[in-house]
């Protein structure tokens, strides 16, 4: 048995679940992997200059066991996010710490620390098989994952399963991940594949799509409301243009912050007009490493008073971290918020407290999403309410590439790769709702 039979049998419109299900597995399949034993590869570079092309491999590798309440999915596409390559350039720290440390946590938890860490947070495929106690789902049916792991035995995580104690992010925390031709998941990470979207379409908004939906909309996050003025920064990214896509879709008024002219574009075309290129404006938050610029901050605030009519910021969506964080606690409005889900230039954060207390601004810090705010999110792909910010599909030998030009910040939202699937344009059930919405589906391919 080959990865190919299970690739005719996605492919033929005649196949059952009885035929999914009689499929034998096979013992292997391809897999990108980072190696344990290269974890100081890149000692003594600056991170710009780790090169995950170095890294990252594509093995062959052993199909892992299936546990309960499991799923083993083959995957047809998924995509390159920062978890990716923060791991293939192992840092802030290497991955295989987090395999080692799950690995003790049972038995069954051991299938994960091993010397190589098959990586990827998204998936789009078919389920090929589930482990014991799994009821909603069954084989050949057609998925995507969203990427929270949780064991759930503890009582901290049933209000919010992202603060189960063991919270993981599958394919990063966890091994087995989606940039593989088969992946390992919990069956409480499968969610429906939208019908009318592609393989890798389907696959690219995942991670991002579910951690900009709780960031942003969810009470878990900034609660938006129509109406807020959201400050939005890289609006144009894998991130932040779902986070604009959410604003505009929720009456909101996104301040859409970018670094040039095209993806200042890219944000007028998802409908956005209130867009700062903070290049071309010159802003420089700090005047040398350890100094910040009070008077560039200011000069930022007024220049979003601009764009508002004269009105300050009531949500703030931080993801860059060390560069922006002081400006963006400074131009919160009085009672605002300020959400944080990343780090991107540095998570040693610094901003003058006084604006904090004084005018009663918070700060969030905000992490993926459960199952709940992932499967919403999903559901507003699904009904064309969000789309895809898919630029670029790669195959999965080119995974390497792909990965750097993420980490060179070469790209334009959603980096695809296909894995089982031959060619890109495979899996649309739904024609008709595709071609309503088939200029904001290709909306970041043709900029």
């Amino acid at each position: 048995m080959t990865t190919k039979d299970i690739l005719d049998a996605i492919q033929s419109p005649d196949s059952t679940p009885a035929d999914f299900a009689a499929l034998p597995l096979p013992e292997s399949y391809r897999a990108i992997t980072v190696h344990k034993d290269e974890t100081e590869m890149f000692a003594g570079l600056e991170t710009r200059d780790k090169d995950p092309r170095k890294s990252i491999h594509l093995d062959e590798v052993a199909l892992p066991e299936l546990g309960p309440g499991e799923a083993l999915v083959a995957v047809m596409a998924s995509s390159v996010n920062y978890n990716s390559v923060w791991t293939s350039i192992f840092e802030p720290l290497s991955t295989f710490g987090f395999l080692e440390r799950y690995g003790r946590t049972s038995d069954l938890a051991k299938r994960h620390d091993l010397p190589y860490h098959i990586i990827g947070s998204d998936l789009a495929g078919v389920v090929l098989r589930t482990g014991p106690g799994v009821n909603s789902w069954k084989p050949g049916d057609e998925v995507v994952a969203h990427c929270l792991s949780v064991e759930l035995e503890s009582s901290d995580g049933h209000n919010d399963t992202m603060l189960d104690p063991e919270q993981r992010i599958w394919g990063f925390e966890t091994n087995f991940g989606g940039l593989a031709e088969i992946a390992l998941v919990k069956s409480n990470q499968l969610m429906p594949k939208p019908g009318h979207l592609s393989w890798e379409e389907a696959a690219a908004p995942g991670l991002v799509n579910s951690t900009a939906y709780r960031q942003l909309v969810s009470r878990n996050g900034a609660a938006m409301k129509q109406g807020d003025n959201v400050l939005i920064w890289g609006a144009s990214g894998g991130l932040g243009s779902y986070a604009t896509q959410f604003a505009l879709a929720g009456g909101a008024n996104p301040i859409c912050v970018v670094s040039s002219p095209q993806k200042a574009d890219i944000c007028r075309a998802m409908g956005a007009d209130a867009i700062i290129d903070r290049n071309a404006e010159g802003y420089r938050f700090w005047k040398d490493e350890n100094t910040q610029d009070p008077k560039e901050w200011k000069r930022f605030g007024k220049r979003i008073r601009e764009l508002t009519g004269g009105e300050d910021i009531d949500i703030v969506f931080e993801h860059p971290g060390r560069e922006t964080f002081g400006a963006s606690v400074f131009v919160t409005r009085k009672g605002g918020t300020i959400t944080t889900c990343a780090s991107t230039s540095g998570y040693m954060h610094e901003y003058d407290n006084r604006y904090l207390w004084m005018s009663l601004k918070r700060i969030i810090g905000s992490h993926f999403a459960n199952y709940r705010e992932a499967w919403e999110a999903n559901r507003l792909i699904a009904k064309g309410k969000i789309h895809p910010t898919l630029s670029k599909t790669y195959s999965l030998e080119e995974t390497g590439q792909a990965a750097y030009d993420v980490h060179r910040n070469l790209h334009q939202g959603k980096v695809g790769v296909l894995c089982l699937a031959p060619e890109e344009g495979l899996g649309v059930r739904d024609e008709e709702m595709r071609a309503q919405h088939i200029d904001a589906i290709n909306r970041f391919r043709n900029i």
